[in-house]
């Protein structure tokens, strides 16, 4: 008998979140979890080329094979580059206190 697996798939928008329980086989993958769970179907913005994809609030690669009772999370692209919002933020700091 093949061994099975409990894992829940989470995907989160401002408006609503998804939370979707599976059983699948041993050996199941971080990917094909999320495939399996339909958000990707519900959510057209999701891109399946470029998913990001984590357990339990760590990344984790689309091959990672998952363990009994792993959360996949689903997460949402960024709407700006956390980098260049730091690299704006200290220019405007840099004005401020040059009285421009």
């Amino acid at each position: 008998m093949t061994e099975r697996l409990n894992v829940e798939v989470a995907y989160a928008r401002p408006d609503r979140q998804w939370l979707v329980a599976l059983n699948l086989p041993e050996g199941a993958t971080v990917q094909g979890a999320a495939l399996a769970s339909g958000i990707l179907e519900a959510c057209p913005e999701l891109d399946r080329s470029a998913l990001k994809l984590g357990v339990f609030g760590k990344a984790a690669k689309p091959d990672a094979p998952l363990r009994e009772g792993d959360r996949v999370e689903i997460y949402r692209p960024l709407l700006a580059d956390p980098k260049e919002v730091r690299r704006q933020r200290a220019e405007a700091g840099k004005r401020m206190k040059k009285g421009g």
